[in-house]
């Protein structure tokens, strides 16, 4: 059995009072934390998730509602918990130095600790199929600001397969992607067309049968798809929502 747990579903501006993206897919060979925003910790302790359990992380792009979480859930991953096991955390091409300038901005430095646990990186090139705890991972370029590395992600467990689109707006190619997904994580900031760089409601709505999941929820409301979506005529997830595969 696969679990989804939603941790964090709004948009970059905490919309509708929610946390910013992060979910958790949990299988029996482990736990694969996707996202990991400013947030998520606070979000993690809200909805009793112990970090330790967490085998690895896997980051979309460089906007910090996506990675600025990672630099504390690091120190509180050293301080707090006394973490002994590897945390592999896989990203688009620099996430490490990424992550290690992050870290230095925020005033929490990586590198002259005493690490109790070792700090796998791993990249994911666009189109390269890379194992990350139980998952094996292939992303994908998607429609976003091009100097944060945008990608989408296929997590293949066995025979299930969730597709994540990260931020994006539409490109042609998404439906190559998301067809016959057992489910697609899909972001829809607005009710309507708008910014260029986020999907709407409007136009999933206009390339539903395109799109061709199993299962599609909604993920990253921004304030207008907050208010709406218990009114849309998809799942739309809320933080701590939980869903059995």
């Amino acid at each position: 059995m696969i679990e989804l747990h939603f941790i964090g579903t709004s948009d970059a501006f905490g919309a509708g009072g929610r946390r910013q993206s992060a979910f958790l897919v949990r299988e029996p060979n482990g736990t694969l934390l996707v996202d990991c925003g400013v947030t998520t910790n606070t979000g993690l302790t809200a909805e009793g998730v112990r970090r330790n359990d967490i085998d690895a992380i896997a980051i979309s792009h460089f906007h910090a509602d996506h990675f600025g979480g990672i630099p504390l859930f690091l120190l509180a991953s050293l301080y707090e918990d006394q973490r002994r096991n590897p945390l592999q955390i896989a990203g688009p091409p620099g996430i490490e130095q990424r992550v290690v300038d992050l870290a230095a901005a925020m005033g929490h430095p990586i590198p002259g600790r005493n690490w109790t646990f070792e700090i796998k990186y791993v990249e994911l090139p666009a189109g390269k199929t890379c194992e990350v705890a139980s998952a094996q991972i292939t992303s994908f370029e998607v429609f976003h600001n091009k100097d944060v590395s945008p990608h989408g992600m296929q997590l293949q467990f066995d025979s299930r397969r969730i597709v994540y689109s990260g931020d994006t707006g539409w490109f042609d190619e998404l439906p190559e992607h998301t067809q016959g997904a057992d489910v697609f994580v899909c972001e829809c900031t607005y009710c309507t067309a708008g910014f260029e760089m986020h999907l709407s409601l409007e136009q999933l709505e206009a390339r539903e049968k395109e799109l061709a999941a199993e299962r599609t929820i909604l993920t990253h409301l921004g304030g207008d798809m907050s208010r709406a979506r218990k009114e849309v005529g998809y799942e739309t997830a809320d933080d701590g929502l939980r869903v059995k595969l």
